[in-house]
């Protein structure tokens, strides 16, 4: 399972990353579009190094060597920009798609992406799906890129989503409009166990 960071700061934002790494989260993905390259590198350091491994960097990726970094995502704007060796980079890449066939199209090189919005999004307002994301699993054709459903991912609506064919889900409303964060990801996170290997 995969948590993406609020796009802005939030009170004890770090202690929660800390305690979802030491709940078992398995990857991290820094999504902060409005932070300087500064400001970035402040909160990369806040994290416990022993969990940089499980890091990925959306934006400011001259940060990866500096901090050791494995992992990048590209939004679907930048992939189709990235010169090549930002490619090289790191052993690991995702990305973001819209479409079924955009996913079916993209590169071995990538190893997982997102598709959003899957549901209606609990972070942003009225952003909600124009097709049916659950229903285009059953034409996918790229079996080597993980399928990660995203937009309004939560509790009750992962077993759903994890039977459509999805390799696995990621969090972010559920998580950070949350009263309890570490709770609801220990919810959402019981309920994935049960559906994934």
């Amino acid at each position: 399972m995969i948590v993406i960071s609020n796009p802005t700061e939030i009170a004890n934002e770090h202690q929660i990353i800390q305690a979802l790494f030491e709940e078992g989260l398995e990857l991290f993905h820094i999504r902060k579009p409005d932070a300087s390259e500064e400001k970035l590198r402040c909160y990369i350091a806040a994290i416990d190094s022993k969990y940089h491994c499980k890091l990925v960097l959306h934006q400011q990726y001259n940060l990866v060597a500096e901090f050791q970094l494995e992992r990048l995502h590209f939004s679907e704007k930048v992939r189709q920009t990235i010169p090549d060796n930002f490619q090289k980079l790191v052993p690991f890449l995702s990305t973001s798609v819209h479409t079924i066939a955009d996913f079916n199209n993209l590169s071995e090189r990538y190893d997982a992406a997102f598709i959003s919005p899957i549901y209606p999004s609990i972070s942003k307002t009225d952003y909600k799906p124009t097709q049916n994301l659950l229903e285009q699993t059953k034409e996918r054709t790229n079996w080597k890129t993980k399928w990660i459903a995203l937009g309004g991912i939560s509790a009750e609506n992962i077993a759903a989503t994890l039977t459509q064919g999805f390799d696995d889900v990621a969090l972010l409303g559920t998580i950070w409009n949350s009263t309890n964060p570490i709770q609801n990801f220990k919810k959402c996170q019981k309920i994935v166990h049960t559906y994934l290997p």
